[in-house]
């Protein structure tokens, strides 16, 4: 995780404290409700792996697992943020942000929808598709995985 977003995530798990403690027990059902949403986006929305096998990238979250078969990657390269911008032009994402990064869709005026999971704000990894969506993703370790897939 990058500083920025390592702070972002921290006030965010920091807010059900307040949460719970102005509902008190009068009102458990909104605590259990914030705490369920924060749950969901880190088992179902943040990956905890990519891993490169022989034949595919296998992208692993604690509730789920994507294989994408290397065969149906066209291109894969690494990005800064400017050569991000310059990659999509104008942005919104949808899907979840705050915990850990920002997880799910990403539209953007260049390529439309792009997949998304990113928990750091530089050393992008761009991942083009012959008849998918094109995946963006931050690695642990950007150039080694670039190198992998690329080989």
């Amino acid at each position: 995780m990058s500083p920025t977003i390592l702070v972002v995530t921290l006030v965010f798990l920091g807010l059900p404290v307040p949460i719970i403690i102005s509902v008190g027990s009068s009102n458990l059902i909104i605590a259990l409700a914030v705490t369920s949403v924060y749950a969901w986006i880190w088992l179902r929305f943040r990956p905890s792996s990519f891993v490169v096998r022989d034949k595919s990238l296998n992208i692993i979250w604690p509730l789920k697992r994507r294989e994408i078969l290397r065969d149906s990657i066209s291109n894969i390269r690494l990005l800064d943020r400017n050569g991000l911008k310059q990659e999509i032009g104008w942005g919104v994402r949808i899907g979840a942000g705050g915990l850990g990064g920002a997880f799910g869709w990403l539209w953007t005026t260049r390529h439309g929808i792009v997949q998304m999971y990113v928990s750091r704000t530089d050393r992008f990894v761009w991942i083009e598709r012959t008849h998918s969506r094109p995946w963006l993703v931050t690695p642990e370790q950007p150039d080694e995985f670039v190198r992998m897939l690329s080989t």
